[in-house]
Order: structure tokens, then C-alpha cells, then sequence
């Protein structure tokens, strides 16, 4: 079924089906989400325009967010992964005196990869770590040797002082992730949940969703529109608000997730305009599929004015504050209105 022609989700009605005490609990997390700026949504300023990490701090501490969420590789020859120790220890004084957070995150789980990741993670003061595999191979090839990545993450990090998150990042499904986390069985491992990754996988939003729930942590929030790719699905990132994915009802099942406390810790704000990720799982595949070798992922700089499309950049990363937190707002409107 086309993507367009597909029934939304009735958040309102999900809500007013809740018990009172959900509905509480679900108006009082809306309303304090733990926000984070992610580097993502200034990909291309960081690649083309002179951005640093420094300044996405900044950018943080004006939206009073909670922290900030930045690939190894974000700012060029300004990244994290190109610091001195001592300048990531200023990077982490930096963070510490506005009271903001760091999650790190990097493309792989490979050992040398995630061990760097770690030292970077620990020195800069981080409390996250995200990794995805990046494998070329049968599905059942990579799942195995994730897991043997992931074993090692208390070798990486003895003291436990990391937070550590597995992502479905385009290629494994949502039961081929929890397969992994149950096996490495490291409580201090959990899944990232990305609101659109799982399409090119060949899954659908909230059932993905459903699948993950009990391991989700960590949330990257992004629209898309979802377009038909040799028999699957690809996603064509664009402004939140304006593409397929049920957002609304995405953010009530994570808010919800945690009886006594939050389970969901942080939600990344990751606008992607104009990135696009093909299709890598289809309807008719064989039971054991190949992924081919893939690169981490860009968003292709176009061929317009370089300077007009790093201003539209930075717009759409404001736009999306303003347009999550209206949506977050609408959930704790609709939840109190339903109370009683």
C-alpha cells in the first residue's frame, strides 16, 4: 500500500483510552522530554560551513536543551576524533559549566572503532555511546559478529562509566536487534529508537516501535517521506512535520515507556532535509539476505548555492525545535483535556 494512502494513527484516541494515571504521567513527560541537539542537523555546516562542536553547545545552551548528541566525525578537522585529550577535557569543561550532557556517537561496532570511541567518549565527559554495525554480509554473519563486538564493550569500558546504544540504522530488523542485545546481555546496553530508520528495513513505524520498546533508551527524532525502491522502501529525510511518519503517536508509546521513571532518556533532534537511504531489506528477500558495504551516512551538499543551502540548513534546524516542541506540547494539552 502506498505510503500516502496509509490510515495516521489516532493519537488523540490512544490517549483518551489511557488510564487517568497514564495520562498524568504522560502530560507531565511531555512536557519535560529531555531534548538534545544533534550535531546531524547541522551536518552540512559542519562539513562545509565552519561549525565546530563548540558551537552546537551553543546552540544547546539557547534552547535550554539537556545536551548535546555529535558523531566522532561531526566539525572536520575541528571533530571530536581529531582533539587532543586536552582539548576534549576543555570540550567536557565546556559542556559541565553550562550544565549540558554529551552523547558521542560513532559509525560502527567493530573493535578498534568502538575501543577510539570510547577513549574519545570518556575523555570529552560523555555519558552515551551510540554504535550501528556497518558489515557487509548475510544478515545471520552480521548479527554474529555484532554480538561478538558488543561483548567486548566492558573490556572497552572496565569502570562502567559509558551508557551504551545499539541503533537500527537501515539494514537489521527490529527482532534481529533485541536477538543481539539478548544475547550480549550488558545492562548497560539498550536501543537507540530512529523514527524513520526502520523503513528502509522494511518495517513499519510502530511496529518497530513495539518490537524495541523494552530496550529503547535513546531517541533520534526525524520526518521523512517513504518512497518506493526495487520492491522496498526508501526514505527521503524532510522537514518534521511535513512527511509519513506518525510522529504524534511515536512520541505518546516512548513517553510512556517506564512505569516509575522515564525509560526513554534522551530525544536527539536529528532534521535531515534532503538526506536520502535506500532500501536494504525487501518483502521478497531470501531468508538469509546480503547486506552489500555501505558508507556511513552524508546528506549530498547539491549543486545550488553553497551559502543558501547552509542558511536553509540552519533554519530547519530551529524549525524543528519550535515544531517538536509544539508537537510535545499538543500530547500534554490533549492528555490533561482527557483527565477525569
Amino acid at each position: 500500500m502506498p505510503w500516502n494512502t496509509m490510515p495516521r494513527p489516532d493519537w488523540r484516541a490512544r490517549i483518551a483510552a489511557l488510564a487517568a494515571e497514564s495520562r498524568v504521567r504522560l502530560a507531565a513527560r511531555a512536557r519535560s522530554a529531555p531534548l538534545f541537539a544533534h550535531a546531524y542537523a547541522f551536518h552540512l555546516n559542519m562539513r562545509f560551513g565552519g561549525m565546530t562542536p563548540l558551537h552546537l553547545i551553543e546552540f544547546a545552551h539557547s534552547q535550554k536543551f539537556c545536551g548535546i548528541k555529535i558523531h566522532l566525525e561531526d566539525g572536520e578537522q575541528a571533530s571530536l576524533s581529531r582533539m587532543p585529550d586536552a582539548a576534549l577535557h576543555a570540550f567536557a569543561g565546556a559542556l559541565g559549566q553550562l550544565g549540558l550532557e554529551l552523547h558521542v556517537e560513532t559509525s560502527t561496532t567493530e573493535a578498534a572503532g568502538l575501543s577510539d570511541a570510547v577513549r574519545i567518549a570518556l575523555a570529552a565527559g560523555a555519558t552515551s555511546l551510540r554504535c550501528y554495525p556497518r558489515y557487509e554480509g548475510r544478515i545471520s554473519e552480521i548479527v554474529e559478529w555484532t554480538i561478538g563486538d558488543l561483548r567486548r564493550l566492558d573490556e572497552f569500558d572496565p569502570q562502567a562509566r559509558l551508557r551504551f546504544t545499539l541503533e537500527q540504522h537501515e539494514d537489521l530488523k527490529s527482532d534481529e536487534l533485541v536477538q543481539v542485545l539478548q544475547a550480549v546481555a550488558n545492562p548497560r546496553l539498550g536501543l537507540l529508537f530512529d523514527f524513520a530508520n526502520m523503513i528502509n528495513a522494511c518495517e513499519l513505524p510502530l511496529p518497530a516501535l513495539a518490537a524495541q520498546a523494552a530496550h529503547v533508551t535513546e531517541v533520534h527524532i526525524k520526518d521523512c517521506l517513504v518512497r518506493p525502491d526495487r520492491g522496498g522502501w526508501a526514505h527521503l529525510a524532510c522537514l518534521s512535520g511535513q512527511g509519513h511518519l506518525p510522529i504524534h503517536a511515536m512520541f505518546v508509546e516512548l513517553l510512556l515507556l517506564g512505569e516509575d521513571r522515564p525509560q526513554v532518556l534522551a530525544f536527539g533532534l536529528e532534521e535531515e532535509e534532503g538526506y536520502f537511504a535506500p532500501a536494504l531489506r525487501f518483502p521478497s528477500e531470501e531468508a538469509d539476505p546480503f547486506i552489500p558495504a555501505r558508507s556511513a551516512s552524508f546528506t549530498n551538499i547539491g549543486s545550488g548555492d553553497l551559502a543558501v543551502r547552509l542558511r536553509q540548513e540552519v533554519a530547519a534546524a530551529h524549525r524543528q525545535v519550535e515544531t517538536v516542541r509544539g508537537m510535545l506540547n499538543e500530547i500534554a494539552a490533549e492528555a490533561e483535556r482527557t483527565e477525569g
